[in-house]
């Protein structure tokens, strides 16, 4: 995130952090091993909890946690977002499943409310995490460098997984069938990086200085954003591979205009997992033809989710203060698209993508981990 929509945003979910810091009120009692829930509407309940850290992070990470309740929901305006569930609410015994949600660089775990949401009434449970060293608190992490940054974040959110599935009053929540927990992965922008690294997807962190020095002009505001890219010891193949970041628990992805320049082709291509590409048709941060649509035609039945008339911020709630981004502001759109009823339309379609992902996978082999 630019400094300037840094130091506008802060002062703002400020508000943000004291309301979440009561929302930890424990919703969740130990629960036995859950099933499906039906596929119906029900309500929302939201918490925050933190998990452990990795050895490079600042402190635990900070979760927001959406799931299936009973109780009546409200609306609670975080600093610029709005949560609109029941906070501190006792849980259902049982949810479809899990949702881990990354955000985009130097973003915010309440980014992605209505989506969040509309998924937890469709009975999944969804973990969004504010990345650490990477959201509106603290986006130090590029600036460390690119390899840091593309492998810390998926790890990131595999330490999310581990916490929730260990803690006794949420993992027997979680539906599970032959293949083991029903766990999905949403990412938006980077976010979209992270979850396509959870599949299976490996970055190579020369591919992004060989991609800008050939289409910067094409692709401007992701060659700015990756200008720390080591373009030298790229050049002369002196960059060691990055691990493989792979997390044979999560058995379906969806990336909202991921960052996908990165991404190697060999690895794309032996992807394995349900996966959906949503991209927004006039995206100018990441230009669609060298991220989000490369992606999904090098994904083997990969679903190409088109958003005609839309911006790369179009998967982000709206705002409720301008915040502005080399993009412009998150907030705005182009003439003629509704955000609102987008959003509105996504989450349901979301839910249907991961259903139909779980009943696909349900008898399908574990993935051994490469």
């Amino acid at each position: 995130m630019p400094r300037a929509r840094r130091s506008t945003v802060r002062a703002a979910l400020r508000l943000a952090a004291v309301a979440a810091i009561a929302g930890t009120v424990v919703g969740c009692s130990s629960a036995p091993p859950a099933a499906p829930v039906q596929t119906g509407s029900t309500g929302v309940g939201w918490r925050t909890l933190t998990v452990p850290s990795g050895p490079d992070d600042p402190g635990p990470t900070t979760v927001a946690l959406w799931y299936p309740s009973s109780a009546p929901a409200r609306t609670t305006t975080m600093g610029p977002f709005e949560v609109r569930a029941a906070i501190g609410a006792p849980a259902e015994p049982r949810a479809s499943g899990l949702v881990v949600l990354s955000h985009g660089t130097g973003g915010s775990e309440l980014g992605h409310a209505r989506l969040a949401e509309a998924l937890a009434r469709r009975g999944w449970m969804v973990a969004a995490l504010r990345h650490p060293r990477d959201n509106w608190q603290d986006a130090s992490l590029l600036a460390r460098s690119p390899e840091r940054y593309f492998e810390t974040r998926p790890r990131q959110a595999s330490r999310v997984l581990d916490a929730l599935l260990a803690d006794p009053a949420i993992g027997p929540r979680i539906a599970s069938d032959a293949r083991g927990p029903r766990i999905a992965a949403i990412g938006h922008s980077a976010g979209g990086y992270t979850v396509l690294a959870l599949a299976g997807a490996r970055p190579d962190i020369a591919r992004i200085a060989s991609h800008c020095r050939m289409h910067r002009a094409e692709d401007p505001l992701f060659c700015a954003t990756g200008r720390t890219a080591p373009e030298a010891p790229a050049a002369s193949g002196r960059l060691a591979p990055l691990p493989d970041l792979a997390d044979p628990r999560v058995r379906a992805a969806v990336a909202m205009a991921p960052v996908g320049a990165v991404l190697d082709d060999g690895s794309l291509s032996r992807v394995g997992v349900p996966v959906a590409v949503h991209v927004p048709s006039l995206d100018r941060w990441l230009v669609p033809r060298f991220h989000g649509r490369r992606v999904a035609a090098a994904i083997p039945g990969a679903v190409l989710e088109e958003v005609p008339n839309a911006w790369h911020f179009a998967f982000l709630d709206t705002p409720s203060m301008a915040i502005p981004s080399p993009d412009g502001d998150l907030g705005a759109d182009p003439p003629g698209f509704d955000r609102t009823a987008f959003i509105a339309g996504l989450g349901p379609r979301i839910a249907d993508f991961l259903d139909a992902a779980m009943t696909r996978t349900a008898d399908t082999p574990r993935p051994v981990p490469r």
